[in-house]
């Protein structure tokens, strides 16, 4: 199968960039509407049409602006909050002094609070709160005293936003503690993919070396312990870890990233598993199946088939070459099981645990684990002589036996 790296992003801020940019159209249609309505009552009014020609062009074309914190860059900002505040200080030139005095909405109107926000979604609370003041202050300027009103609608504007400015800051820290457990999984899952394959290939073949090399002596001998103080060097590098865990990105533009390697899906369609188990058969191992064809996802056969490998292979390592092995197949409406049972003297109890701790990880990763990929299971019962038996369970809809990174 070929690997290939994905890219997911997560952002739970976009939301709020799109639902800023409709508040910024919706709110200067509505400023330039509260004008209308008033038009005759204004004694210079070609200074606010000015104004709002100025605003509506300006607020259009910088819809880009406003699409990602990428784009709303400090500079743009600054223009943003200018125009707004000078529409606030252009109001009593515009209005009529007693209109103004008796709290009548300034030329921008609730607009200003659209440039606010955009501080708050870019910089966090600090920005929404220097954005507010300074809109608190042109304000207070406008009204020529601390009016009521005045006070009321600046101090609901710099709360919301200071708000809002919290609330964004504290989903993007939420955004890279999720991302950056996102990639240890996807590491803890490559590194265990890695620590099966090895285990189901080289350490066995130092293994077979090293006992091989004492019966065979002299220099086999010693061939035989040099295969095996690099088997346990093997297994103590796969035990502690083979894939360091790639570092998430901490741009707040665009959300964080996640790369995980995926492997492509094959599309060959299902294939029988009973074609995947029966060059196991042999003289003491039986195989037992079913008459008509057991399809399962191609990957997904070649993990089961390769966790009844290991399980044989720990039945000829323990138990000895002459103990007998039996595999039945069983197929369910919904899942496959696949039983691997011996005659050998069993596992004491508490060996299996003893043996993870050494680094010997056949039954963790190269039963346990490819199964737990699959989304089924790997049950071992042993009694001490009686033998072992290894049921094995996964489900027909597995269509990945990877790890699988979830797209947030």
């Amino acid at each position: 199968m070929a690997e290939r790296e994905r890219v997911m992003r997560m952002s739970v801020e976009q939301p709020l960039w799109r639902a800023l940019t409709a508040y910024r159209v919706l709110t200067m249609l509505y400023a330039v509407g509260l004008f209308a309505t008033a038009y005759e009552e204004f004694p210079r009014p070609w200074i606010a049409v000015a104004y709002y020609a100025v605003l509506g062009t300006w607020t259009l074309a910088t819809l880009p602006r406003v699409a990602n914190a990428a784009r709303c860059t400090k500079r743009f900002l600054a223009a943003d909050l200018t125009v707004a505040l000078t529409g606030i200080l252009l109001t009593p030139v515009a209005d009529a002094h007693e209109r103004v005095q008796a709290g009548g909405p300034t030329l921008p109107s609730i607009w200003t609070a659209g440039a606010v926000l955009a501080f708050a979604i870019k910089g966090g609370w600090r920005w929404a709160a220097l954005a507010s003041g300074l809109v608190a202050v042109a304000n207070l300027i406008e009204r020529g005293s601390p009016a009521r009103d005045t006070v009321h609608n600046v101090l609901l504007v710099c709360i919301a936003s200071i708000a809002i400015g919290y609330v964004v800051e504290v989903a993007r820290a939420s955004e890279r503690t999720l991302a950056r457990a996102l990639e240890i999984e996807a590491a803890t899952r490559e590194r265990e993919r890695l620590a099966r394959d090895i285990h189901d290939s080289v350490l066995q073949v130092l293994a077979m070396v090293q006992r091989r090399g004492a019966v065979i002596g002299g220099e086999a001998a010693e061939l035989g312990r040099m295969a095996g103080e690099q088997e346990v060097a093997l297994r103590t590098l796969v035990s502690g870890g083979l894939v360091p865990v790639s570092r998430v990105s901490d741009d707040a533009a665009e959300g964080a990233l996640v790369r995980a390697v995926d492997e492509e899906p094959d599309d060959s369609g299902p294939v029988d598993l009973r074609t995947l188990l029966a060059p196991y058969a042999a003289a003491r191992v039986s195989l037992a199946e079913p008459g008509a064809p057991v399809p399962l996802a191609p990957a997904a056969a070649r993990e089961v088939a390769a966790a009844v490998g290991t399980a044989l292979d720990n039945v000829r390592r323990h138990a000895g070459e002459d103990a007998r092995a039996w595999i039945l197949v069983e197929d369910e409406p919904d899942e496959v099981i696949v039983t691997v049972r011996d005659d050998g003297p069993g596992i004491p109890e508490g060996r299996l645990v003893q043996a993870e701790g050494e680094g010997r990880l056949g039954v963790a990763l190269s039963i346990r684990g490819r199964l737990r990929d699959l989304g089924g299971s790997a049950e071992l019962v042993s009694v001490p002589g009686q033998g072992t038996e290894v049921e094995l369970k996964v489900p027909k809809d597995v269509t990945n036996t990877r790890g699988k990174a979830e797209q947030r």
